[in-house]
């Protein structure tokens, strides 16, 4: 295997090359287990850790290698590796850190579309798709929107769950499938072009691991039958991890996500809601709130049946959502800004002379 398997690229090796990293070995991050981090390149796997100069230098969590990262290294001997620096990310999927709020949680990084599970039976909720979809749309990542467990419900019950998407989704290809019984594997597979990289988005249970020994052929993934008692399958995969498949696509697993929170998404919302930005242009006021205003275009759109209530009521959700993160990020960075003016100013009381 060649790091081009991996989907290293021309773009790569130029910035490997303006960042003066010609003298480390490359590598890409394939599994993360906390601070250690499963390294790939064409020599093979390495357990790799980060220098700690890395460690010193970052400033957030961001500044951590996540899982579909190049990395510049240095290998040693017992399969193991030094990660020097992280070549710059050319997409970064992130939401909220769970009970961190004004921190990002990096998903994963380097991604080019990515593939968002919802089962047809308890999972399925339009809500939280379109949180995934402002995710991907953030990012700059092309959504793929996946139904699994089909053979799981009749054919009128799918067509209403159909219906419920294409009436608030638009553009993005939808494709119902069973890893039971294959239908609509091969449609998927369509899309998964060579060199490109693919991540798995969707909760716990809504057949993941399936779908990947599915594209794969193979039975890399452990899977757990459905619960009779809470009708949702069982929580397999613990973290993430990449895994090229055979028609040279690359892709990447997640854990199971309970919560999706939307964080600084420039053009996220925009895209995810186009329909309600194009009503607001008619609003009589440019503040409108598109609750209780007077000649308020979105809210007669639903009146007249052109959009549905739960359609704002997401979006003004999220849209809080996203107002918060951004106050609190800026309330953070202010009070990192006066921690540091504190520091410098004790540091010059007690040394003037080298101030």
């Amino acid at each position: 295997m060649t790091i081009q398997d991996l989907g290293y690229n021309d773009n790569f090796e130029k910035a490997r090359s303006e960042n003066d990293l010609e003298n480390f070995e490359i590598g890409r991050v394939v599994a993360q287990h906390k601070e250690r981090y499963i390294v790939k390149n064409e020599k093979g796997e390495f357990e790799a850790e980060i220098t700690g100069n890395l460690r010193f230098s970052a400033k957030s969590r961001e500044d951590f290698p996540a899982v579909g990262d190049w990395v510049a290294l240095l290998t040693q001997d017992y399969d193991f590796a030094l990660i020097h620096s992280i070549l710059p990310r050319y997409s970064v999927l992130s939401r909220q850190a769970i009970n961190k709020f004004g921190e990002l949680q990096i998903i994963a990084s380097n991604i080019d579309y990515s593939i968002i599970v919802q089962s047809v039976n308890r999972d399925f909720n339009i809500n939280r798709l379109e949180r995934y979809l402002t995710l991907c749309h953030a990012s700059k990542i092309e959504p793929i929107i996946v139904i699994s467990k089909t053979d799981l419900t009749n054919e009128p019950h799918l067509d209403n769950l159909l219906k419920k998407i294409n009436a608030r989704v638009k553009n993005i290809p939808v494709i119902p499938l069973s890893n039971k019984t294959k239908v609509g594997i091969n449609e998927l597979k369509k899309l998964l072009y060579k060199g490109k990289t693919y991540c798995l988005l969707g909760s716990s249970g809504v057949g993941k691991s399936s779908l990947i020994n599915s594209l794969s052929g193979e039975n890399l993934m452990n899977t757990d039958d459905i619960s009779k008692s809470t009708d949702r399958g069982k929580h397999v995969t613990t973290h993430r991890e990449l895994i090229p498949l055979i028609n040279g696509a690359i892709l990447i697993d997640n854990p199971g996500m309970r919560e999706v929170g939307i964080a600084d998404s420039p053009g996220g919302l925009e895209s995810t809601f186009e329909k309600i930005y194009d009503l607001m242009q008619d609003c009589r006021f440019s503040d409108c709130t598109h609750t209780s205003e007077k000649d308020c275009a979105v809210k007669l759109a639903i009146e007249n049946g052109e959009i549905h209530e739960s359609y704002l009521e997401n979006y003004l959700k999220m849209e809080r959502e996203k107002t918060h993160y951004e106050s609190t990020i800026a309330e953070k960075r202010r009070k990192d800004k006066n921690f540091g003016k504190m520091i410098k100013h004790y540091k010059k009381t007690k040394n003037p002379d080298k101030y």
